[in-house]
């Protein structure tokens, strides 16, 4: 349980904060795409290694990047647009995610990809998430200003700056991290959780980047350690519990915050 609430603390520093900027560019459901579509590269490395930190961490952090960059790419030259080039790649990475760890594993094997294990993580996967943590907040530090210009305004950004691919690519690149670092503690199919609802969930409390980003890691971490608490008194499943409880606190925001709530 301890080491379950140091990964909720990297993991709400790390990934709620980028999950604002995937709520201000319109892009939630992007990640979502993004978090299935490591799933291959976590089974091939998973079929060649066993469950290995190092190398599933790799290969999904290589699989995630690859499909962020051709989803754009396939929406910047083609008719179709970014969200429905990021669906089809998300349902081809799934698929493909699944079948490879079918062919060669088990159902206990499928299920700890799909649906994590926060209580089982060792020192090794703690430092990863920290590692991931330290790099997000201090890239989300240094580029904060030409990150909320490229949100707000890109067109503006590429008139008067050269650093808008710059800025678009190295926020991807971020995303897949913070996914990656969600997979090892919540499974592919749940570690968007702890990126887009506590974003979500702040936005009906504040109204400025910085307050937003402040208020994303702590809903994060509140929500991460409420739902461990109830894990752990109810013997429910702790992943499950954990994005099930940011979800009940999106619920509370999205009726009651002082923000452009539904009751406001």
């Amino acid at each position: 349980m301890r080491r379950a609430l140091a990964a909720c603390l990297a993991l709400s520093l790390g990934a709620a904060p980028v999950g604002v900027f995937l709520m201000l560019r319109r892009m939630s459901l992007a990640a979502d795409a993004i978090s299935h579509a490591i799933l291959p590269g976590a089974a091939v490395a998973y079929l060649a290694s066993g469950l290995s930190l190092s190398t599933m961490t790799f290969g999904g952090m290589v699989a995630g990047i690859a499909v962020a960059l051709l989803a754009g790419g396939v929406a910047r030259h083609s008719v179709i647009r970014e969200d429905t080039s990021f669906a089809a790649f998300y349902l081809i990475s799934l698929s493909a995610g699944v079948l490879l760890i079918s062919a060669r594993g088990g159902n206990v094997d499928l299920l700890h990809v799909l649906f994590g294990s926060v209580l089982a993580l060792d020192d090794a996967a703690l430092i990863l998430l920290s590692a991931f943590a330290t790099l997000s907040v201090a890239a989300l530090a240094l580029g904060l200003r030409l990150l909320v210009f490229e949100c707000c305004d890109p067109a503006y950004l590429a008139r008067v700056s050269r650093l808008g691919p710059l800025a678009h690519y190295g926020f991807m690149t971020l995303v897949v991290v913070n996914l990656v670092g969600g997979f090892h503690a919540l499974g592919t199919l749940m570690a968007v959780g702890i990126v887009i609802l506590p974003a979500a969930s702040a936005r009906f409390w504040v109204d400025s980047v910085p307050s937003l980003l402040v208020a994303a890691a702590a809903l994060a971490f509140a929500g991460s350690t409420g739902g461990l608490l109830l894990s752990f008194y109810f013997g429910l499943p702790a992943g499950p519990a954990i994005v099930l409880t940011l979800g009940a606190v999106y619920l509370l925001s999205m009726f009651v915050g002082p923000r452009g709530s539904i009751f406001r």
